[in-house]
């Protein structure tokens, strides 16, 4: 397995062969002008400059020029530092198995919290994350139906990057439905293992299945699933905002009436205690964190164990050979017209 100590001398590499390209195709644009300037006949500059320079080759100045670019790429890859491990090991971890159901419904754009409710979630979830310590976390996403987004897992880089993908236009179905979250969360975890379970369900309560909270419950409760409910909403509640495009437009029903979302707290109260979860209000995010915080300390870790690889070796050393290599390449390789390239 390998990994990169800094990726972003990537970037910078980038750059650097971009401009200095620029500087070789700026250079060589002022060569032609200023030779266009001294003698504009075209006919005539060509015989002066076979005159001037008859063994001068443009394909060997491009070939080297190329070979520079390379050099100095693969030395900043160098840079970079990428590393592989060497030796696949097994570490074991304690902690417990989480899976954030997001809730991507139209209405969690709401802005009755700020910025508004899906966006609060992202953040809520991202800073639980950053809290966590040997615990594994899986991503759901749901609105009519549910999807997951990623698997039980240790790797909490994985997660934030798909954290950063989800938003309300990732289902074309639209409605909540939270029982398809349960059922699906439930499938997460390993039958066989005696971890303990617990679902952070991020939502507005409204549940457009209509499914009885008795019965989500049961298929929770079957599972031996906790359900933290954290409550994206708030009781007084906001207009659906229509479209990104225009502002100020907002969902309306079929008389033409502003549809106004508010949060279903008794849905939530009511899942959490049924499932001996806790529930939480999300307009504070920092008393969220600490909620959730001391709600998985309590709880009893589990351990298990995972692969991962160690003894790392550093690799740059590679990547330098590789540019120094090409440099001298580049040096041996003469600017006037080569018998072969004539061939």
């Amino acid at each position: 397995m390998m990994l990169v100590e800094h990726t972003y001398y990537f970037t910078i590499g980038a750059v650097v062969v971009l401009l200095i390209a620029l500087l070789f195709i700026g250079y060589r644009a002022w060569q032609k002008n200023t030779l266009k300037k001294a003698q504009p006949d075209t006919k005539l500059r060509e015989r002066m400059l076979e005159r001037l320079a008859p063994l001068r080759s443009n394909q060997s100045l491009l070939i080297k020029r190329i070979l520079i670019l390379l050099a100095i790429y693969f030395a900043f890859i160098g840079l970079a530092n990428p590393k592989i491990g060497t030796q696949l090991g097994t570490v074991k971890r304690e902690g417990v198995d989480l899976v954030f159901a997001i809730d991507v419904s139209k209405s969690m754009l709401t802005e009755d919290i700020a910025p508004n409710r899906i966006e609060k979630a992202k953040r809520i979830v991202a800073e639980t994350l950053s809290e966590l310590k040997g615990d594994r976390v899986g991503i759901i996403t749901y609105a009519a139906s549910a999807f997951p987004q990623l698997p039980i897992t240790t790797d909490y880089g994985a997660a934030r990057m798909f954290l950063k993908g989800v938003n309300t236009d990732m289902m074309s179905s639209q409605g909540t439905a939270i029982v398809e979250a349960v059922r699906l969360a439930s499938t997460f975890f390993d039958p066989n293992a005696e971890t303990r379970r617990v679902v952070i369900l991020l939502s507005d309560g409204e549940d457009h299945n209509q499914t009885g909270v008795d019965i989500i419950s049961e298929i929770a409760n079957q599972a031996n699933i906790q359900i933290i409910t954290v409550a994206t909403g708030t009781a007084s509640g906001g207009p659906i905002p229509e479209g990104r495009q225009v502002e100020g437009t907002f969902k309306k029903d079929s008389e033409g009436n502003v549809v106004i979302s508010k949060l279903n707290q008794e849905v939530l109260l009511e899942l959490a205690e049924d499932t001996n979860g806790v529930y939480i209000d999300a307009s504070n995010t920092e008393a969220t964190i600490t909620a959730i915080s001391d709600f998985l300390v309590q709880l009893d870790k589990t351990a298990f164990e995972t692969q991962t690889y160690s003894n790392y070796k550093d690799q740059f050393q590679w990547f330098i050979a590789i540019a120094f290599f090409i440099l001298v390449i580049e040096f041996l390789i003469p600017e006037r017209k080569l018998n072969w390239f004539r061939k």
